[in-house]
């Protein structure tokens, strides 16, 4: 096998890449990456140059791995902030590092596309090219759980995090999903959907290839303000929803809020044969139990309408458990070229994950679902 790394997906063929993806998901669809790179919401300017690893026998390519060589750590939502502190403390460079994920996307992915290759297999060659470039660490986020034998013959260390997942145990509508619940959650939860009713509030499931551009117009105003009420600008440029609409428009659901006729509220998903991805969420307008209705109720009805099993709403959230989401451990893995600072990350890892398992219990004790009996 030899190893190669690109700075472009235009340098990768299509029907090559589409074909090692073998998956519905939008998140390793050609188009989804090549959205990105062409609206330049992942270039060198903003801190994502794209560094692709192509494997390849022969002059077949046999296996892809989308990477990014990353100057900072935003986008990402594995954090390692406090990783970067240290290093600045002892006058060492973090930056740049080698980061394979889905740029501002926390969906737990394979990430390595191919058939025959484990993506253990690729450890030894990031490993070498980052000491060959003078690239200070590599990270997987967000993919597949890995052997620890693997881990520890490459001095990778294996990170968690927790997510709240709803799941379609073959549900014919809300009101089924909703008798699963104990009898004060349940109340709960149907007077934050009348609450919608009763402010005026129509909503209205917009598939992708249905979006006007009025309503993606909209959509993308909502989207800058949340950025921009938190003191940031929008990750994603607005030809970049534009693109992934013509490209992939049997992938996106947009949900979008009005009152007396006005649009307020918006939230953007992606979804393929199996899951629903809420991703983006924006309001020109507050109103009680919007955010709820728009980005989790809303979801959960789609994900039922269209028989998908598992609805990932986006990262963190403990306001989602009582609304029937539970918890999940995600896997990234991590490379540190450093020496000095490899056994404090390690223990670091090793203690974060230990909180994790704990937290994942503790999450799963306030979930609204009434006690099975036997």
């Amino acid at each position: 096998m030899k190893s190669e790394f690109v700075n472009s997906i235009d340098k990768i063929n299509e029907v090559t890449w589409q074909s090692l993806a073998n998956s519905s998901s939008p998140f390793i669809n050609y188009q989804f990456f090549k959205s990105l790179e062409n609206s330049q919401s992942v270039s060198s300017k903003t801190g994502w140059q794209p560094h692709h690893l192509l494997w390849s026998k022969s002059n077949n390519v046999d296996a892809i791995l989308p990477m990014y060589i990353k100057q900072h750590s935003w986008g990402e939502y594995v954090f390692d902030w406090a990783w970067a502190d240290a290093y600045q403390e002892h006058n060492e460079p973090y930056y740049p590092k080698l980061v394979a994920t889905i740029p501002f996307t926390p969906i737990s992915t394979p990430k390595l596309m191919g058939t025959y290759i484990e993506l253990s297999q690729v450890f030894s060659v990031l490993t070498e090219h980052c000491l060959a470039q003078n690239i200070n660490s590599w990270h997987i986020l967000y993919t597949q759980k890995i052997q620890k034998q693997s881990l520890r013959l490459n001095n990778v260390f294996h990170r968690n995090t927790v997510q709240f997942h709803w799941f379609n145990h073959q549900y014919h509508d809300f009101s089924e999903f909703l008798s699963t619940f104990t009898a004060r959650k349940r109340k709960n939860v149907k007077k934050e959907r009348l609450s919608i009713s009763q402010q005026n509030i129509k909503v209205r499931r917009i598939l992708g290839k249905d979006i006007t551009t009025e309503e993606i117009s909209f959509f993308y105003l909502t989207y800058q303000l949340t950025y921009l009420k938190r003191g940031h600008s929008p990750h994603l440029t607005s030809d970049f929803f534009s693109n992934a609409l013509k490209s992939l428009p049997n992938n996106i659901l947009l949900v979008i809020a009005s009152v007396d006729g006005c649009d307020v509220a918006c939230a953007w998903f992606f979804f393929d044969e199996h899951q629903l991805y809420g991703r983006y969420w924006g309001c020109t307008q507050a109103y009680n139990n919007l955010h709820f209705e728009l980005c989790y109720y809303q979801g959960i009805d789609f994900c039922i309408e269209h028989k998908l099993q598992v609805f990932n709403p986006g990262a963190q959230g403990e306001h989602k458990i009582q609304r029937g989401f539970e918890p999940v451990l995600t896997h990234s893995y991590h490379w540190i070229k450093h020496l000095g600072f490899r056994p404090a990350i390690q223990q670091f890892c090793l203690q974060e994950q230990q909180q994790m398992q704990l937290y994942l219990k503790h999450c799963q004790q306030f979930l609204p679902f009434k006690a099975e009996t036997s």
